[in-house]
């Protein structure tokens, strides 16, 4: 127990430049505290208590802003950083090392009782505001860009931007420490100015074939008027 408390606290330190002291980790950190309410209500949950593991829960939601639903299962290394707004629904399963940022949804697309939050692996970050819908997987060291929606699977190794969400893979980079890229959203591709990018190469591709079409129309008119002649004038 006290190995898992001082892990939790270590990773901390190693996601946040801010932390400073281990009081100021202990008392400071909202998504610290969310964790050990969920450890604590989850507890509960798989031991059938499941109204004491709600009432943990919401107890948890009112004093960090973090609602995390006991019956989620969260691997080692999990990190919510600001934490305001997260929601993690029943049916989501987290990796291990994965980080949340403020206002990032992991939520369901159906009412039915069955599987129907996404899976998150292990060293992924999930970027301010994000939502993730359904019963679907992110793949391991994935990260996924600030307000992105995101509503269908996402491989390993990927980046992930826009509404809906648009995987961007990251060409052979295989990024097996993400202590010191987590915070790194400024480096995500922006997919507005890359699909304008995109439009005006064809545009200037279409442009040049529409005069070189012109010239072959013109010096075909200029031959039919003139009638052919030879090399020699003839």
């Amino acid at each position: 127990m006290f190995e898992t408390l001082r892990r939790d606290i270590q990773v901390v330190f190693d996601r946040d430049p801010a932390a400073r002291s281990i009081w100021e980790v202990l008392t400071c950190y909202p998504g610290l505290h969310a964790l050990w309410f969920y450890r604590l209500a989850h507890w509960f949950w798989v031991h059938r208590l499941h109204l004491l593991g709600r009432l943990t829960s919401h107890l948890a939601r009112l004093l960090t802003g973090i609602e995390i639903h006991p019956g989620a299962r969260i691997g080692r290394g999990f990190f919510v950083d600001h934490g305001m707004g997260v929601v993690v629904g029943e049916t989501a399963e987290i990796g291990d090392n994965v980080t949340l940022y403020h206002g990032v949804t992991l939520g369901g697309v159906s009412w039915k009782r069955e599987k129907r939050h996404p899976t998150i692996r292990d060293h992924v970050v999930v970027g301010a505001g994000a939502k993730v819908l359904g019963p679907i997987e992110v793949g391991e060291y994935s990260r996924i860009g600030a307000n992105s929606v995101v509503v269908k699977d996402v491989p390993p190794h990927s980046v992930v931007v826009g509404v809906p969400g648009r995987v961007r893979k990251r060409a052979g980079e295989l990024v097996e420490d993400t202590r010191h890229e987590d915070l790194q959203h400024n480096l995500l591709h922006d997919t507005t100015l890359e699909l304008v990018q995109q439009a005006m190469v064809r545009l200037t591709a279409l442009e040049r074939q529409v005069a070189l079409d012109n010239a072959q129309y013109e010096a075909q008119k200029e031959v039919e008027v003139n009638g052919y002649q030879g090399p020699w004038g003839i």
